[in-house]
């Protein structure tokens, strides 16, 4: 019987495992990871106030599909000869294939002090749990970083009451983005009660066993019960190199069905470095629940024999003060975006074009209207700027006309009117 480790269970280790069930795949099929818990969403750990992990399918599932759970393990080495991987207590497990889907590690701060009590970062449960006890002490706050994970924590401390401070050391929040996206989410928190210090960097934490203030470049000091690092996140490929899996600074590489370049090592998730579509500059990582969720299906299709290239278009949300921001496809910075003129802090809807195509859409608050958008990154062919920024104008007919091979045409008195 052919025998397939998957090493996480992450959302793209369980997704693989049911999709290789799914189309017939009869082996042994094992799930290894060093969580004790039931494979959980991570999504929701950044609003983990009641501590209670959402599974990523119910428990039972596993029982069904006679997939077997090895939680709490952890793989310590691997011959890659025998093809043997060598776990906690002398344990082992002889394998005909291979799926690392072990995602990433929070980056953690160099500087003095960063070893001192209550400072944190979150990538799973015991992080939140953590992170959950600080926030029952109240504040001050202070979040290094400015990505998706920091805002969410700023926004969920300060519907709490905490005192937070975010060290953001770019001019804005959201880098990899536009700045008018960047400039409406500081201007949605800032009215919410959060403070924003930036273009600064860390220089050292002080305290005496826990973390009592942080110390900036320019010497301003902040004070701080607790610390939150979300400063970006380091692939995890310390088995892959064991094995002589090649990778490089993005993860472990991979082809389009996730093969590695040892035959029966594959990868998939957050951890790889993939080509994809949306990637405009060369392979790289893409590292979204949702990706995560269809490349690990994709890459279980082609290991039950069924090769399958991932493809779609990426997918990201972020839920901050009650809403949600969500963007469908990857924008490169070259890209052009176009905003609709009702753009406000809390509302809006966002186009990227290149070559006069729209590669990537972005809303906030504005769910329906993103979905609707999603249609026009399918549509291989250019559209008008002044059909997507005028707000009057419902984007189902701009979809309808631009399919007819017919365009929108200017109006003096009502903006853009279908022909």
């Amino acid at each position: 019987m052919q025998h397939s480790a998957i090493v996480g269970a992450s959302a793209a280790g369980v997704s693989a495992a049911i999709s290789m069930r799914s189309l017939g795949h009869d082996g042994r099929i094992t799930i290894i990871d060093r969580d004790p818990h039931p494979p959980y969403e991570r999504p929701p750990l950044s609003k983990l106030t009641d501590r209670t992990l959402r599974p990523i399918v119910p428990p039972s599932r596993f029982t069904e599909l006679d997939i077997e759970l090895r939680l709490g393990s952890e793989v310590r080495g691997v011959d890659p000869v025998s093809r043997t991987l060598h776990l906690d207590a002398d344990d082992s497990l002889k394998i005909d294939t291979l799926l690392l889907s072990t995602g990433v590690a929070a980056r953690r701060l160099t500087v003095p002090g960063s070893d001192l009590a209550h400072v944190l970062v979150l990538r799973d449960a015991s992080d939140a749990a953590l992170l959950a006890d600080r926030f029952s002490t109240g504040g001050p706050l202070v979040i290094i970083g400015a990505g998706f994970i920091g805002l969410e924590i700023a926004a969920l401390a300060r519907e709490q009451g905490l005192d937070v401070t975010v060290v953001e050391v770019g001019p804005r929040p959201l880098q990899t983005l536009d700045e008018r996206v960047g400039t409406h989410v500081l201007d949605l928190h800032r009215s919410q009660g959060v403070r924003f210090v930036l273009g600064r960097t860390v220089r050292r934490l002080e305290g005496v066993d826990a973390v009592e203030k942080v110390v900036l470049d320019d010497g301003t000091r902040l004070s701080a019960a607790t610390v939150v690092v979300g400063i970006g996140v380091e692939p995890r490929t310390e088995l892959a190199r064991a094995i002589g899996v090649r990778t490089d600074s993005q993860g472990i590489v991979v082809d389009a069905y996730g093969q590695t370049d040892v035959p029966w090592v594959y990868a998939a998730g957050d951890v790889a470095s993939q080509p994809h579509p949306h990637l405009v500059t060369g392979p790289g990582r893409i590292e979204h629940w949702d990706v995560a969720l269809k490349h690990g299906a994709a890459v279980g299709a082609t290991m039950a024999g069924h090769p399958t290239a991932f493809t779609e278009t990426p997918y990201v949300w972020s839920d901050q003060f009650g809403r949600t921001f969500q963007m469908f496809g990857r924008p490169h910075t070259t890209d052009e975006l176009v905003m609709r003129r009702d753009a406000t802090p809390e509302s809006y809807l966002g186009f990227w074009l290149r070559d006069e195509v729209v590669v990537a859409v972005c809303g906030f608050d504005r769910p329906r209207d993103v979905g609707a958008a999603r249609r026009l990154i399918q549509l291989p062919v250019g559209t008008h700027r002044d059909a997507l920024a005028d707000d009057g104008l419902e984007l189902r007919n701009l979809i309808k006309t631009i399919t007819r091979g017919s365009s929108p045409r200017p109006d003096s008195k009502k903006g853009v009117t279908i022909t």
